[in-house]
């Protein structure tokens, strides 16, 4: 080993630990990023949800003095939401895992480098003192070639779990995507009521305007017009109500999109309804669900990683065979330096056998296996819970848009009784019983109206959600 070589190894070394970590963009003792190949494509390609054709998008850049559209609110949701972080990151770590028992199939080699001074001097005279100085080096081989499954066990447990991750981390998109979609749509509602409530307010204003003039005219007395004014009174109340709330509903729904308190945000104008995605009969919700629920999937996989891990428990207590080789020069670890240049190999192989270890690996094992039966039964509880939210999103939803309809005619026939009855109370062929009567129908129709548009909505992202195939194409139709 020349000084020149040995000089060279100690510069990079050096400047390697003293080199600020913050700053590098390449790192001289881990210049790999992924040799072994375990990061999944959507690290770098982005997640595409269900239905959809490009990844989200996270460099969304919206204009709060402009209507959020709901597609705008899903972006900036799931690109803030601090969960979608954690198991995106979750991903990563995987990968790590699946990286190293991959490693375990490849040879390990370590080596070092020293530059020694021997001196030796003794007491007696008739012996002569020694100074050797020399360059040693020293390496190790070690190669694993045969264990009864422990790493082929290990590796595909890493290859589950990292599918669990992929699978829950699409599950976590689309619980984030449920909550932005619901918050929305409450506000969306709220804005209904709004402007059902300021509607039914200027209507009452129009009837105490009505009422005053048949007053002055003789038409009606004083009570007719302290009952319009009554109703005014009401229906001013009502819309403050329905003011508060939707306030209410947008800080929700900014909170939820991980913008600043002090965003005000605007909606536009009520989306109207969906009658899709609800043709399927139960049965084959049921089944696509089964196949395709993230959560479910994740559930399985982390089943078959505990059961793999079984596999590697039992491996830990049986014998394995690996090849070894070392390199020494001038020395061996824990030996004096030759006077001499020396330099020796060997090469070897090892059967090691383990003989007692007190009664641990039997426990590992244990263990494992009732790691094994804890995973199974969460993997039946999470069906169970997601079939049971199908079953009742698939009814709430057949109810839902059955609703739609009959709500649609209520509140046309309450529109059409109130201006029947506006034109006889302007004539004097009606009271004020009867127009406030109407008006009080109308405010009910219109509640229910929103109410059946709000439950169709709920229902409709809940039957999605709990078949697992929401995207964001699928939540901005209309």
């Amino acid at each position: 080993m020349s000084a020149k070589l040995l000089r060279t190894g100690a510069a990079i070394l050096v400047a390697g630990l003293s080199w600020p970590t913050v700053t590098l963009a390449f790192d001289p003792i881990y210049p790999f990023t992924d040799p072994l190949r375990t990061m999944p494509e959507v690290i770098e390609q982005g997640v595409v949800l269900p239905g959809d054709s490009a990844p989200i998008p996270c460099s969304v850049q919206k204009d709060f003095s402009r209507p959020l559209a709901l597609g705008e609110a899903v972006d900036l949701a799931l690109c803030n939401n601090p969960q979608i972080r954690s198991a995106w990151a979750d991903i990563k770590i995987q990968a790590g895992a699946l990286g190293e028992a991959r490693a375990a199939y490849l040879p390990a080699l370590t080596g070092s480098l020293n530059r020694t001074n021997d001196r030796i001097r003794y007491s007696d005279s008739r012996y002569p003192s020694s100074n050797i100085t020399r360059n040693t080096a020293q390496g190790t081989l070690n190669w694993r070639l045969f264990d009864f499954g422990g790493r082929a066990a290990n590796h595909q447990a890493a290859e589950n779990l990292l599918a669990a991750a992929l699978a829950n981390h699409n599950a976590t998109l689309q619980k984030a995507l449920s909550s932005v979609v619901q918050a929305y749509f409450e506000a969306v509602t709220a804005k209904a009521a709004l402007v059902a409530k300021t509607a039914g307010e200027e209507i009452a204003q129009k009837t105490l305007h009505s009422a005053r003039q048949r007053e002055e005219k003789g038409a009606s007395s004083q009570s007719d017009t302290l009952q319009a004014t009554t109703a005014l009174a009401k229906s001013s109340l009502e819309k403050n109500r329905a003011q508060g709330e939707y306030g209410k509903s947008l800080s929700v729904l900014g909170y939820i999109l991980g913008i600043p308190a002090n965003t005000a945000l605007s909606l536009p104008e009520d989306l109207g309804e969906s009658r899709d995605e609800h043709g399927k009969a139960l049965s084959e919700w049921l089944e696509e669900t089964q196949k395709n629920h993230p959560a479910i999937l994740a559930a399985r996989n982390q089943l078959e990683a505990a059961q793999q891990r079984v596999t590697v428990a039992r491996s830990a207590g049986m014998p394995t065979v690996a090849l070894t080789s070392s390199y020494y020069q001038n020395t061996r670890p824990g030996e004096a330096v030759t006077s001499t240049d020396a330099k020796e190999t060997t090469v070897g192989v090892t059967l090691s056998i383990p003989i007692f270890d007190g009664f641990s690996s039997t426990h590992k094992v244990r263990g494992a296996q009732a790691q094994v039966e804890q995973k199974e039964a969460a993997l039946a509880d999470t069906e169970h819970q997601i079939a049971m939210e199908l079953i009742k999103a698939h009814a709430d939803a057949a109810s839902a848009l059955n609703n739609l309809e009959a709500s649609a005619h209520l509140l046309d026939a309450a529109r059409s009784a109130l201006n029947v009855s506006q034109r006889k109370y302007d004539k004097g062929a009606a009271d004020i019983i009867e127009i406030l009567n109407t008006q009080g129908a109308l405010a009910d129709a219109e509640k229910e109206r929103i109410r059946c548009l709000a439950e169709w909505r709920s229902a409709r992202l809940r039957l999605l959600a709990s078949a697992g195939r929401i995207g964001r194409s699928a939540v901005a139709a209309k």
